[in-house]
C-alpha cells in the first residue's frame, strides 16, 4: 500500500450550487426598488432561475471551456471557397443561448425591461463576461434601428426573440437573430470622424455598397452589424448602415474576416479585423450624414452594460474573496475574522455595492423614458462609465490577493476576472471619451446637469460628508478656466457624489457610513483595506458574502 504523506486540509469548498442573484442583498433590494411591486414577484422570481443557473456547476464548467477553448476562424471551406466564419466551443452557444431565452436581448418591450435585465446582465455575466458582448450589442441595436421605422419592424422581433440559432442564413428563415457594431478604424480609434469606409449608392433607395475596413469587430458570427461609412467620399458625411452577414436571396455579403485578435482577456469572444471589399451590400439607418447621431443611441445603451458588466465582474471577485476567508483559517480563526482581512473586504464590498446601485439607477431611468431622466442619462452615463470600469482592474486584483498563491492559479477563477477586467474601460470609449463626453453634455445641455444636481441633490443634508463633496463638485463646475485638463478629475467626482447620495437613501447605514467616509472624505489611504477601523465593518461584510446552502 502506498504511503500517504499528507492530508488536503484547510481548503475552502468551492462557490458552487447557490443563487448568483438571491446572495447578493445589494442587487436584490436594488431590484426590490427599482421594480413596480405589482411586477416584482414575477421579475423575482425570474431573476432568481437565472441566478441559480449561473450559480451551477455546469454554467461554471461552460464559462471555463469556453474560456479555454477560444473561437476560431476558418476563411475558407474544404474546396477552397470563401467562408469567413468563426468556430466556437459548444459552451460559448450554451452560455448564448440561456442568456437569449432569459431575456438579456430584450429590455424594449416589457415594462421595467431595463432594470430586470441590467440586474439579469449583471448575474449571467458572473458565469463567463466574453458571451456579454453580442447580448449587449443585440439589446443596443434596437433604439438605433428605430430610426428607420420599416428596418425596425424588420429586424426588432428578431433581436428581442427569446429564441438562440447560430449559423448563418437569410434572418426571414430564423427565429431569432444577433446583430453586432464595427465603427473603429486603425487610423482613428474613438475618432469616428477619422472613418475612411466609403458607401457609394445603388439604384434602389437606401441600399448602398461599402469599401473600407473596420479594426474591431466583435462577435462576427452575427446576423447583422451597424457600421459607419462615408457617403461622399472621403470629404463626405458619415452616415450609419445596416450591413447583414446573409443576403436575402441566401448569398453570402461580402464580409472579409482578416483575423482574429489575440486578446489580453474576453478569450471566449471573437474580435475580428474585417474588410468590405466595394461589393459589401448595406442598408442606410436614418437620414444620410447623420450616421453619429443615428448610432449615438446604441452607443449609451452599451456603455450602460459596460458599467453593468464591471459590476458584475467586481461582484463574483469579491464573492469569491468572501468565500475563501470565510472557510481559509489563519493563525486560529477564519481569515474573514482577522481584523486587518476584514479592512480589505469591506473596502471590496463597498466599491461592489456602489457600482451595483448605480448601473441599477442608471437602468431605471431608461425605463422612466422622460425629458429629465433622458436628461440625466446623458452626464451620469459617461461619468458612470468612466469611473466604474476604471474600479474593476484594482478590486479584481485586491480580491484575488484574499486568496493569496490560490488566487493566481488558473483553477481558481480569478486570473480570468483580473484578464476581463480592463475591457469595459476601453470599449465603447476609453476613459478620455468618457470625462470629455461629460464636458460635452456639461457644455450643450444645461438640462442635464439640473437633472443630475436634482438626483443629488435629493440626499443633501443626510450626511456632512456628502454634503461637503456636493459643495466641492459645485466649485469644480463653477471654474471652466483649463477644465478640459481636469475632466478626469470632475468625472470621477460625479459619480464618486451620485454614488454616495444612493448609498446615503439607500444601503445599510454602516455602508452609507463607511463609503462617506472613505470615497468623499480624507480619512482613507491609498488601497483597499484602509477604512477608518471605527465602521462597522463586519456588518459590511456578512452583507456582501454569498451563502452556498447546504
Amino acid at each position: 500500500m502506498a504511503a500517504t504523506t499528507h492530508t488536503v486540509t484547510n481548503q475552502p469548498p468551492p462557490l458552487v450550487g447557490y443563487d448568483v442573484f438571491a446572495a447578493d442583498a445589494a442587487l436584490a433590494e436594488g431590484v426590490g426598488r427599482h421594480v413596480p411591486p405589482a411586477l416584482l414577484e414575477e421579475v423575482r422570481g425570474e431573476l432568481g432561475e437565472l441566478g441559480r443557473a449561473a450559480g451551477s456547476a455546469h454554467a461554471q464548467r461552460w464559462g471555463a471551456l469556453a474560456n479555454e477553448q477560444p473561437p476560431v476562424l476558418r476563411t475558407h471551406d474544404r474546396y477552397g471557397h470563401r467562408v469567413d466564419e468563426v468556430e466556437f466551443h459548444p459552451a460559448w452557444h450554451r452560455l448564448l443561448g440561456h442568456a437569449v431565452s432569459a431575456g438579456l436581448t430584450d429590455a424594449w418591450s416589457r415594462p421595467a425591461g431595463h432594470v430586470r435585465r441590467t440586474a439579469g446582465f449583471l448575474v449571467w455575466t458572473q458565469a463567463e463576461a466574453g458571451h456579454g458582448c453580442p447580448l449587449s450589442m443585440t439589446h443596443a441595436a434596437v433604439p438605433a434601428l428605430r430610426a428607420d421605422p420599416a428596418l425596425a419592424a424588420e429586424w426588432e422581433p428578431l433581436l428581442t426573440s427569446r429564441v438562440y440559432e447560430p449559423g448563418l442564413r437569410p434572418v426571414a428563415e430564423k427565429p431569432g437573430a444577433l446583430a453586432g457594431m464595427a465603427m473603429t478604424e486603425k487610423q482613428g480609434g474613438s475618432d469616428v470622424r477619422a472613418t475612411t469606409t466609403v458607401a457609394e449608392p445603388l439604384s434602389s433607395d437606401g441600399e448602398y455598397v461599402l469599401t473600407g475596413h473596420k479594426w474591431f469587430c466583435s462577435a462576427p458570427m452575427s446576423d447583422a452589424f451597424l457600421v459607419l461609412a462615408r457617403t461622399s467620399g472621403d470629404e463626405g458625411e458619415l452616415s450609419c448602415f445596416l450591413l447583414p452577414r446573409v443576403l436575402p436571396d441566401g448569398s453570402r455579403n461580402s464580409f472579409r474576416i482578416q483575423r482574429l485578435k489575440d486578446k489580453l482577456g474576453n478569450r471566449s469572444n471573437a474580435s475580428a479585423e474585417v474588410e468590405f471589399d466595394g461589393t459589401t451590400w448595406a442598408r442606410r439607418v436614418g437620414e444620410e450624414g447623420r450616421g453619429v447621431a443615428t448610432i449615438i443611441e446604441m452607443v449609451a445603451a452599451t456603455r450602460l452594460d459596460c458599467v453593468t458588466g464591471s459590476a458584475a465582474v467586481m461582484r463574483q471577485a469579491v464573492a469569491q474573496a468572501l468565500h475563501h476567508t470565510a472557510y481559509r483559517q489563519a493563525f486560529g480563526r477564519p481569515l474573514a475574522d482577522q481584523p486587518l482581512m476584514r479592512n480589505v473586504l469591506a473596502d471590496l464590498a463597498l466599491e461592489s455595492e456602489a457600482a451595483t446601485a448605480l448601473a441599477l439607477r442608471l437602468a431605471a431611468a431608461y425605463d422612466a423614458d422622460s425629458e429629465q431622466e433622458r436628461a440625466f442619462l446623458r452626464m451620469a452615463v459617461p461619468a458612470a462609465k468612466y469611473w466604474v470600469t476604471k474600479r474593476c482592474t484594482p478590486v479584481a486584483a485586491e480580491a484575488l490577493e484574499c486568496l493569496g498563491g490560490n488566487g493566481y492559479v488558473e483553477e481558481s477563477g480569478m486570473p480570468r476576472l483580473l484578464r476581463e477586467s480592463p475591457l469595459n474601460s476601453v470599449w465603447e470609449g476609453s476613459g478620455n471619451i468618457q470625462a470629455l463626453d461629460v464636458l460635452r453634455a456639461l457644455r450643450r445641455e444645461p438640462a442635464a446637469l439640473h437633472a443630475f444636481l436634482t438626483e443629488i441633490g435629493t440626499a443633501r443634508g443626510a450626511d456632512h460628508r456628502l454634503d461637503a463633496a456636493i459643495k466641492e463638485m459645485l466649485t469644480e463646475l463653477a471654474d471652466l478656466e483649463g477644465i478640459e485638463a481636469r475632466a478626469r478629475r470632475l468625472a470621477e467626482r460625479m459619480a464618486l457624489v451620485l454614488q454616495g447620495s444612493l448609498l446615503v437613501r439607500y444601503a445599510p447605514p454602516e455602508v452609507a457610513d463607511a463609503f462617506c467616509a472613505s470615497r468623499l472624505s480624507t480619512d482613507h489611504g491609498t488601497t483597499f483595506g484602509t477604512l477608518p477601523p471605527t465602521l462597522g465593518l463586519r456588518a459590511i461584510v456578512e452583507r456582501a458574502r454569498p451563502v452556498v446552502d447546504g
